[in-house]
């Protein structure tokens, strides 16, 4: 073969070899968006996250009262939990914000009041035992607020109002909540390994020629 002839050669080579690379490249670049189109977000927030303030509520099991979408929700004051007429029902509640809760005294389990825990907003006043609605509040901001009932705390009344959508969420992870580095999709890296494995093979092939000169010689 005449040098011409292997340069050429050589040329055609590389050539090929650099389209397949950007084959390659081109088809990573086309999973890679696939699998970030697929991977949607999520929304809407998730169980509240109460930090155990309920758990020793014996009317509490976990679940929350919905009373999203109304302008007002109310919560009865001395219902049947934790040994006598000492609950808030339901102990939790969801509302919209800007909606207003009203707490709406039984009559039973004598003397009660609503009072938040941790200094927040609520707060009836002096415990009372006349039933009817002895109190309520409009909530302005989203979060969580925790309440007590003064008299009887330590017998388990209390109660929690969810407001809107911006408030702590239970981690549903079951890791702990470590947070380390994106898992790397399988598909990713399949394709890096062949990505890489035709950029070597296309190298190496390059370095023969470029060494070599494609001159080979023909056996007789």
């Amino acid at each position: 073969m005449t040098d011409g002839s292997a340069d050429v050669s050589r040329r055609a080579f590389l050539q090929t070899a650099a389209g397949a690379t950007a084959a390659s490249a081109a088809a990573g670049t086309a999973v890679a968006q696939e699998e970030g189109t697929d991977s949607g977000g999520g929304g809407g927030g998730g169980p509240p996250d109460f930090g155990g303030f309920l758990d020793q509520v014996g009317n509490f099991e976990g679940s929350v009262t919905d009373a999203t979408g109304q302008d007002s929700a109310t919560v009865e004051v001395g219902v049947e939990a934790n040994g006598g007429a000492y609950g808030f029902g339901p102990a939790a509640i969801h509302v919209d914000n800007g909606a207003t809760v009203q707490w709406e005294w039984t009559g039973n389990g004598g003397g009660h009041n609503v009072v938040s825990a941790e200094g927040g907003p609520l707060d009836s006043g002096s415990a009372v035992a006349q039933s009817g609605v002895n109190y309520e509040y409009t909530f302005e901001e989203d979060g969580i607020y925790p309440y007590i009932c003064v008299p009887h705390e330590s017998l388990g009344m209390k109660g929690a109002v969810v407001v809107g959508t911006d408030y702590p969420t239970q981690s549903t992870g079951g890791g702990g909540g470590s947070s380390g580095p994106p898992e790397v999709p399988g598909s990713a890296k399949m394709l890096g390994v062949a990505t890489s494995s035709v950029l070597v093979a296309t190298l190496g092939m390059a370095y023969i020629f470029m060494r070599y000169g494609g001159n080979y010689e023909t056996p007789e």
